[in-house]
């Protein structure tokens, strides 16, 4: 109103980014709808990513994905072949920026995050429209669940994208199939994993008990602990003879039970009569701790007797050096990388710590680096950690993280380790971070879309671990009979040379397939007009039979070229099927037919395809045939 035009999309904001989306697309229609929908969804996605979401496959990082995609399937009907949709992002900070101060600040993360999964999403989004189509033109009016499932689990398109597809054809999806297809994915997944519930609480038994009293923040033993309950194979009993297993719940107990990512408790519970090897704590109904064990005495535990409880200190002091070491990961992880790392999952266990935490890219070596040396240097700060009890609200307010997906009561426990890191937490932890005395990053990967883990050691295992790496560089230092940097230099020219081998090694194997096609070529045979080449080729890998394939097919002009290599029992298909052949022979189809025969299998593209099977005698034969199978096509 206050521009006096017709459309949102009129509006000074939207005309720029329109404009900024035609000249990026190479569209002149302004007016074009997947305009307005690239424009649209930039700001969206955007915003989202600027408030910590980031594209994953639940929650609201699965709507931010499903954004993107639909942003990018409309590039793609404008003709976009390559990444677009993150060049987006620097109009919209000139139109925005001003009025969202974050925005340009996090710039340059919302750029990365969005080239990201344009590129995660680009390398399959052309070969899911292929599928789209061909689903299309035999299905009549009504896409099947069971296509709509696998453009989703493939191609990652996710159905709603698919349904909009279908409707622009004036087509319908499926969807009770799709629901069918996804359930059946999720009931495999189910069956694979073996999933068995731990610390099952009968329904009747919980109605009778009191919830057990934890006194393992201040203490590792208590004396006169009395037996509640016992389970054994999820029935409630009365006792547990010799031998035999079950959770037994008592009143009040040292041992932590496994939560929020820390492992259960070992140890014992003993009386005069005998001993249970406690060889792990489990929160049974949310309230309950059951300690699960086998019965060692001359006379069975009941219920209704006492034990004296005892914690394994040694397990439990690793536990706790972990745990703290977390709190600290987590807080050096967001420095470095940013406000959006969130946890999605951890394992604080005697041996070592596992984070996981929403990120999309890989961490580098010099963010790990900066990371530790961040932990390290609070570590050796030596501050206080504080635990102290407040409502959730005021803990909140106070700058205590809390964990997305968590539940919390009226009153929590939020534990501030100086001024480095403040979470919401009901583990047990050290009295001042400098007892956790070294951390050490081992390893970071990707566990899934847009989560990344870190695993890590602390204390005497960090101590451990750079013992051990001293001695591994040690035996390399020997190997290459130096020490010190002159055996890293060494081993440097040692990479540089093999380099430089590689490069004559791949320069001798041009040189002689360049030979070999030039043989090829001239032999090849004429089907109909259409040239056939089958061979096997020795000493080539699969990348210069490749090369070898496209240089016959420039050649030859209208063709169909299949070569084989070998290699330790197997080999390598790689096919080409070139102008006017393509009428008549698909790659794929070509290579599928050929590995079938040596116990392999292929598949590609109708110009490119390549497969694999094993070193049959038949091989010969069957290449020889081949001119034959072409002429029956």
């Amino acid at each position: 109103v206050l521009q006096h035009v017709h459309s949102n999309y009129e509006i000074d904001l939207f005309a720029h980014l329109i404009r900024v989306a035609g000249e990026l697309t190479g569209t002149k229609d302004l007016a074009n709808k997947s305009l307005r929908v690239i424009a649209d969804h930039i700001r969206a996605c955007a915003f989202l990513i600027v408030d910590g979401v980031l594209p994953s496959n639940e929650g609201r990082g699965y709507v931010l994905r499903r954004i993107i995609r639909r942003a990018l399937r409309h590039g793609w009907m404008l003709g976009v072949r390559g990444d677009f949709f993150w060049k987006m992002v620097q109009p919209l900070v000139e139109e925005m920026g001003h009025a969202y101060p974050e925005l340009p600040v996090k710039q340059a993360f919302v750029e990365d995050a969005l080239r990201t999964e344009e590129q995660r999403f680009g390398e399959t989004l052309e070969h899911g429209m292929h599928l789209f189509d061909e689903v299309a033109a035999k299905s009549g009016r009504i896409i099947p669940g069971a296509d709509a499932f696998r453009l989703y689990d493939t191609y990652g398109f996710p159905v709603d994208l698919t349904a909009d597809i279908a409707r622009e054809h004036g087509l319908e999806v499926d969807m009770a199939g799709f629901e069918q297809a996804m359930n059946e994915q999720r009931e495999r997944a189910r069956a694979a994993g073996k999933f068995e519930a731990k610390g099952q609480m009968p329904a009747e038994l919980a109605s009778q008990l009191k919830p057990t009293a934890f006194l393992g923040y201040e203490a590792l033993q208590a004396q006169a602990s009395k037996v509640l309950g016992i389970v054994r194979g999820g029935r409630q009993v009365d006792q547990l003879g010799e031998g035999e297993e079950g959770l037994v719940i008592l009143d009040r107990t040292p041992f932590y039970a496994e939560s929020g990512g820390q492992v259960g408790d070992t140890g014992t519970l003993s009386n005069p009569a005998g001993c249970l090897e406690v060889g792990d704590t489990l929160k049974m109904g949310g309230v309950f701790f059951g300690h699960a064990g086998r019965w060692h005495g001359g006379q069975p535990l009941r219920t209704g007797d006492t034990v004296d409880a005892q914690v394994d200190a040694s397990r439990r002091q690793s536990i706790v050096l972990n745990h703290s070491a977390t709190h600290l990961l987590h807080a050096a992880l967001r420095k470095v990388l940013g406000t959006h790392v969130v946890q999605k999952g951890s394992l604080v266990a005697p041996e070592r710590l596992r984070f996981d935490f929403a990120h999309h890219k890989p961490v580098s070596h010099d963010e790990l680096a900066r990371v530790e040396a961040l932990v390290n240097a609070e570590i050796r700060r030596n501050a206080a950690a504080e635990v102290r009890h407040m409502a959730y609200d005021d803990a909140i307010a106070f700058g205590a993280m809390a964990l997305f997906g968590e539940k919390y009561g009226d009153e929590v426990r939020m534990l501030k380790m100086g001024e480095f890191s403040t979470e919401l937490c009901g583990g047990t932890h050290v009295l001042r971070t400098g007892d956790i005395g070294l951390f050490k990053i081992v390893s970071e990967a990707g566990v899934a879309s847009g989560v990344r883990r870190i695993e890590a050691v602390s204390g005497a295992g960090a101590l451990a671990w750079v013992a051990d790496e001293e001695r591994r560089l040690a035996e390399f230092a020997q190997l290459l009979s130096s020490s010190g940097d002159e055996a890293v230099e060494k081993l440097r020219q040692l990479f540089e040379r093999q380099k430089k081998l590689e490069r004559e090694l791949d320069s001798l194997r041009s040189k002689a397939a360049g030979s070999a096609t030039a043989d090829l070529a001239g032999a090849a045979k004429d089907i109909g007009g259409i040239k056939v080449v089958a061979a096997r080729l020795e000493g080539l890998d699969a990348k210069s039979l490749r090369d070898s394939v496209d240089q016959l097919k420039q050649q030859l002009g209208d063709c169909v070229v299949l070569l084989a290599g070998a290699a330790e029992g197997r080999v390598s298909l790689i096919a080409g099927v070139h102008g006017k052949a393509l009428e008549r022979v698909k790659a794929g189809n070509l290579v599928a037919h050929v590995a079938t025969q040596i116990g392999g299998k292929g598949g590609g593209r109708p110009d490119m395809a390549q497969g694999g099977g094993n070193d049959a005698p038949s091989l010969p034969a069957i290449l020889a045939a081949l001119p034959d199978w072409v002429a029956a096509q």
